[in-house]
């Protein structure tokens, strides 16, 4: 069994298969996707059973922290399309349709830099997404989450001024 805290989402094709899997499976489940989305904080995702389904799912193949993956669960459950051409960041830093300025701002993009609690993070990502009129890439997003600390928070930098370099 491998641990899924040393791999991504990314990276890992069944560990992606999982969570998109899951995460596609919440279309047909409205009532478990509201019950995720009512959730104010991770741990209010952790007492949900659509939750468990997704941490035992990868238990299969290795051992997730279901801490880290209960923001992930929670913040996932905003999403409505899942666009994998470029990274989380990069279109965060996208330009909004007819403006060439970006979805979301320098200002509030440093902001999300700066928190460096993971679940913190929680309510601003919600937030996020929905400035993305929820059409965000879910595997990048997941791993962003997963892995959150200082590697990331330089990652997430480097994709959104490379996109959008004016952006201040």
């Amino acid at each position: 069994m491998s641990d899924i805290t040393s791999i991504s989402f990314h990276n890992n094709m069944d560990a992606q298969k999982i969570l998109l899997d899951w995460w596609r499976d919440l279309d047909q489940a409205r009532g478990d996707r509201a019950e995720l989305r009512r959730a104010a904080i991770p741990a209010a995702v952790a007492f949900s059973p659509v939750f468990h389904q997704l941490l035992h799912s990868l238990q299969r193949i290795g051992r997730p922290s279901a801490e880290r993956l209960a923001v992930v669960a929670g913040v996932l459950s905003h999403i409505k399309d899942h666009d994998g051409s470029v990274a989380f960041a990069a279109q965060l830093a996208s330009p909004k349709s007819e403006s060439d300025r970006a979805r979301v701002s320098g200002l509030r993009f440093r902001r999300l830099l700066k928190i460096a609690d993971r679940e913190e993070l929680y309510q601003p990502l919600i937030r996020t997404v929905r400035l993305l009129d929820g059409r965000v890439n879910l595997i990048s997003l997941a791993d962003g989450i997963y892995f959150w600390g200082e590697n990331v928070r330089k990652q997430w930098a480097y994709s959104y001024y490379e996109t959008s370099p004016s952006e201040s």
